[in-house]
């Protein structure tokens, strides 16, 4: 039924009678409780003849009456003799003579106090714990609570209604338990069975069709087994009838959010006026919809949800509707419905031999999720050393087993709205004749790589030996990341190799028979001996004329061993260095500043810790020319880019300017001169050489030379002004031509190899190289990167 509608008038009994209603009733003396629960003699017992430890009732929460007697309940299951005791927030609770240990394990408190002086309150966390000689398990908590109850904090108001209307009185009250609400009229209780009277176990009284005798003074009741208390009293006034004039629907009182648990019954309440009376429905904001099982409708629209569940979360949406018409007024509350953790996979108990590994999985479910944890023999158990846990703690796995892991273990999911245990039973089988652990398990360091593990062999058993089993991890990982060595069973040492330097390891050993391994040795620690770090790989860039930036990767490793970075800086032709500079180990560059730029630097970096400094990576840099070579590449781009310029006016007839760039071409272009055969490469532009660039003026449109003679005659001939030279063959003075030479890109002087340099003011000729470190010429802005990349030939 997506959306049920109201029907006839109809109120749940159960809503009129909660069932709190028998609590209400005298408890039992403390004598008759006494003859049906004996107490024991003793607090061992033998309770049950299965042989797994279990608990077969297991105390709940509760809420009880100072003064009052209260029963925690619990019977255990197990092999005898079994001893039960108790615990009360999580200490072990002394049996006296305000508490009695009962015949079946459940535990009596005679009269439950709250605190007073001296005297601690009996409220609190409860738990059963049944220990036999297989191991020892605790019960789920069971929180016991004081029963009280508060003043009202909203009590009903007065309401003047018109008749045939709708009027509505609310009450709020906190208790424990949750308080039976009624209601009273002029001091009587109202009548139930009138179906225009609808009451809510929240504190809510609806009268629907209102009359005139419906009129007085209203009281709103609160009763639990701590008190009654009773509200101020509230009139209720019914005028004449309605004009029966036309009104839109209203919902006068909307849907609340609701936090509930599984089976719990919800009340969502909606009450709506207007004239024709509305017509209410219900549905759910995700379209799903909402069932028939356990739905009702109560009074002119409260949807009542019976036993709800997980799956009866979500947004409701109440709706009033003018009959035969689309006009509705809308409202909604959320109801979340909470379910207390549940397995829906117990661990199961194990046989396993010594030395294996064990392996216990706990699937739980609730909302919200609950949260697992696990005990061994009461006591919780953390993840380390041989014990692992993953899958969200829901697999325990323990590796090596031996004796000391003989136990129970348990599995606990709780979260907001309950709690559960599980448990299972670890037995670890030994093999007769088995030998016992190695002994005496020494580790020296040998290098800063290796460790020397010794040995003797065990004390008894040891005829049956096929050899030992080295095991090996570091001392800060975890057991999971832990690797294996064999050794044969004559030698009674071994040595590991390719360990990490000034590293903790942690070793033990296991030997292996026919039958089995024995148990695991005592294990023993060794850190390898240390050594200099190795060179930092190094690259420089150039910031401008006068200083560099230096880049290489930090070692954070480096400040855990009191090291870091030296930095040596000098002239090539200088004796001394400048520095040692020191710089921590995360650092990762340095820039140096205010260098001439007419001189090669030496540039040395290394790595120290505390085993001393390590070899160093050396960088020859020079910053000549670094201006010029910027300079001239400015300049070619603008000779370049205005030859385009005048290609483009020319093909559009611009005569003006055409002959404007032609004479700024000519004096930013160099003469033209005889070329030797370096020209082409040392005229590359980006990329691009002379030959490419003549390919591309070929791809233009081809212009008459008589028709530019026509076009443009000349302006000028020698020795007028604005005269030029007309020898091709005239080289230009050095000193006045910046274009006429502009070296490659990132040129590098590689070991090993001879890079050429040409000037028009100095003769070409070889720059030898050194054999171990790197020379850079760099422009501004690039950056070498180690090893040096071989210049253009």
């Amino acid at each position: 039924m997506a959306e049920p509608r109201t029907a006839s008038p109809r109120r749940l009994p159960a809503l009129r009678r909660p069932q709190l209603l028998p609590r209400l009733l005298p408890p039992p003396p403390p004598l008759l409780l006494l003859l049906l629960l004996l107490p024991l003699p003793a607090p061992s017992l033998g309770l049950g003849h299965s042989a797994e430890l279990a608990f077969s009732v297991e105390p709940n929460d509760d809420i009880a009456n100072p003064g009052q007697p209260i029963v925690l309940g619990c019977k255990v299951e197990g092999t005898p003799p079994v001893q039960v005791s108790w615990r009360k927030n999580g200490a072990e609770l002394p049996e006296g003579t305000h508490t009695t240990l009962l015949a079946n394990g459940s535990l009596l408190i005679h009269h439950f106090r709250l605190e007073q002086g001296a005297s601690p309150s009996d409220e609190g966390d409860y738990e059963c714990v049944a220990q036999n000689r297989f191991g020892l398990l605790v019960s789920r908590k069971a929180r016991i609570q004081a029963a009280t109850m508060s003043d009202f904090h909203v009590h009903p108001e007065a309401v003047m209604g018109e008749e045939g209307g709708v009027a509505r009185f609310q009450c709020q009250i906190h208790g424990l338990p949750n308080p039976l609400i009624t209601w009273e009229k002029n001091r009587v209780p109202i009548d139930t069975d009138d179906e225009r009277y609808t009451l809510l176990p929240k504190g809510v009284l609806q009268i629907t069709g209102l009359r005139p005798e419906d009129s007085g003074v209203f009281h709103c009741v609160a009763s639990n087994i701590a008190s009654v208390r009773v509200s101020h009293g509230a009139r209720l006034t019914v005028s004449g009838s309605g004009s029966g004039t036309y009104k839109e629907p209203t919902i006068l009182v909307g849907p609340e959010n609701l936090t509930l648990t599984v089976h719990q019954t919800a009340v969502l309440e909606c009450v709506a006026t207007g004239n024709p009376r509305p017509i209410v429905s219900w549905s759910r904001l995700d379209g799903r919809p909402i069932g028939v099982e356990g739905i009702q409708v109560l009074g002119t629209g409260n949807l009542i949800i019976s036993d709800v569940t997980v799956q009866h979360s979500g947004v409701y949406v109440c709706a009033a509707n003018r009959p035969g018409t689309r006009v509705r007024r809308t409202a909604q509350g959320r109801l979340v419905v909470q379910a207390p953790a549940e397995f829906v996979q117990h661990p199961q108990s194990i046989s396993r031999p010594a030395g294996t590994t064990a392996m216990f999985t706990c699937q739980a479910q609730g909302e919200p999720p609950p949260h697992v944890t696990w005990l061994k023999n009461g006591q919780v158990l953390g993840a380390g050393g041989h014990v692992r846990l993953k899958n969200n703690n829901s697999t325990l796995s323990i590796s090596g087993v031996g004796p000391e892991d003989e136990a129970i273990y348990q599995c606990v999911a709780e979260n907001i709205a309950g709690s559960s245990q599980a448990s299972a039973r670890l037995t670890v089988l030994w093999a007769e004749g088995l030998p016992g652990p190695p002994r005496n398990v020494r580790a020296v360091s040998v290098s800063s790589t290796e460790v020397r593990v010794s040995w003797s062999e065990p004390l008894a058993h040891t005829k049956e030996i096929i050899g030992y089993v080295l095991h090996i991890r570091k001392a800060a990982d975890s057991p999971k990341l832990e690797y294996q060595e064999a050794v044969s069973k004559s030698t009674f040492q071994h040595l590991v190799r390719d360990l990490e330097p000034s590293t903790a390891y942690s070793f033990y050993i296991k030997a292996y028979t026919p039958r089995g391994a024995s148990l695991a040795s005592v294990p023993t620690l060794a850190s390898t001996l240390g050594e200099a770090p190795v060179p930092p790989p190094l690259s420089v860039r150039l910031l401008g004329s006068s200083s560099l930036q230096l880049l290489w990767k930090p070692w954070p490793r480096l400040a855990q061993h009191n090291g870091g970075f030296k930095l040596f800086y000098r002239p090539a032709s200088a004796a001394s260095f400048t520095g040692p500079i020191l710089l921590p180990g995360t650092v990762s560059s340095y820039n140096l500043s205010q260098l001439d730029p007419s001189t090669v630097y030496e540039v040395k970096l290394l790595a120290y810790n505390q085993h001393g400094d390590g070899n160093a990576t050396v960088r020859f840099v020079s910053l000549k020319g670094a201006s010029e070579r910027t300079g001239i590449v400015i300049g070619i781009h603008i000779g370049v880019t205005c030859i385009i310029f005048c290609v483009l006016f020319l093909l559009f007839g611009q005569r003006g300017r055409v002959l404007l760039c032609k004479d700024v071409e000519n004096q930013l272009s160099p003469p033209q001169g005889p070329r030797n055969q370096r020209d082409p490469g040392i005229l590359t532009l980006n990329g691009v050489s002379r030959g490419e660039g003549g390919q591309l003026g070929r791809d233009k449109k081809h212009v008459d030379a008589k028709e530019l003679e026509q076009l443009f005659p000349p302006t000028g001939s020698a020795g007028q002004p604005g005269s030029r030279p007309t020898d091709p063959a005239a080289p230009a003075p050095c000193e006045e031509t910046q274009l006429s030479t502009v070296q490659p890109q990132g040129f590098n002087l590689v070991a090993g190899r001879t890079t050429e340099v040409t000037s028009p003011c100095a003769a070409p000729g070889p720059i030898p190289a050194p054999q171990d470190v790197g020379l850079g010429l760099l422009s501004e802005g690039q950056t070498t990167q180690p090893p040096a990349v071989p210049a253009p030939q």
